[in-house]
């Protein structure tokens, strides 16, 4: 059975949006390694329809010598959640049609390890709401944005299990969270 993780870049403040902001941080080759790991225990990738959007033009043409992700990302099975996308554009892309966690559990119970999700913080929402979500991996940058989506939505509060944590020299943390067993839920 495959577990759900997320991958997401992050303000102190919980600001999820298109990344540019990071720039201005200088990458840590450790980030650069630690995505790697994370990626390397993956067998596909789930995305919703706004993230995959943005990647398939940016990842479809990258080559392994231009990023080493690209194979990953290219080669790798990959299920997006749409209600509105026709047809996929970008290699190995299987629609999953609207977000259904019926089919998110079908998806799991399909994929023999981890399933990769980058973004897509709607569908991470969904994820987290329907309890589907079994590792989030946040790299939080050292800075507050004040406005914008944020990671978690109102609603139930949830616990979660730290399970790894590095710092870097550029000030970012990279926290990876499990989900805390079910007894220990809003303690």
């Amino acid at each position: 059975m495959g577990t759900i993780r997320a991958h997401e870049f992050t303000s102190m403040d919980g600001v999820v949006d298109e990344p540019r902001w990071t720039f201005q941080y200088p990458f840590d080759p450790r980030m650069g390694q630690a995505l790697a790991d994370l990626m390397g225990g993956c067998r596909a990738i789930l995305l919703g329809r706004r993230t995959y959007e943005m990647f398939a033009p940016a990842w479809s043409t990258r080559t392994a010598s231009e990023d080493p992700g690209a194979p990953f990302m290219n080669d790798t099975p990959k299920y997006v959640v749409s209600a509105t996308m026709a047809k996929p554009t970008w290699q190995n892309t299987e629609l999953l049609g609207p977000y259904r966690p019926e089919g998110i559990r079908r998806l799991k119970e399909r994929v023999d390890g981890g399933i990769y999700v980058s973004g897509s913080a709607t569908l991470v929402h969904a994820l987290i709401a329907d309890d589907l979500l079994d590792e989030l991996n946040l790299f939080v940058f050292p800075t507050t944005r004040g406005s914008g989506p944020r990671l978690f939505a109102e609603g139930e509060p949830r616990a979660w299990a730290l399970r790894r944590h590095e710092a870097y020299a550029n000030g970012a943390l990279y926290l990876v969270y499990g989900r805390e067993p079910a007894a220990t839920q809003g303690t």
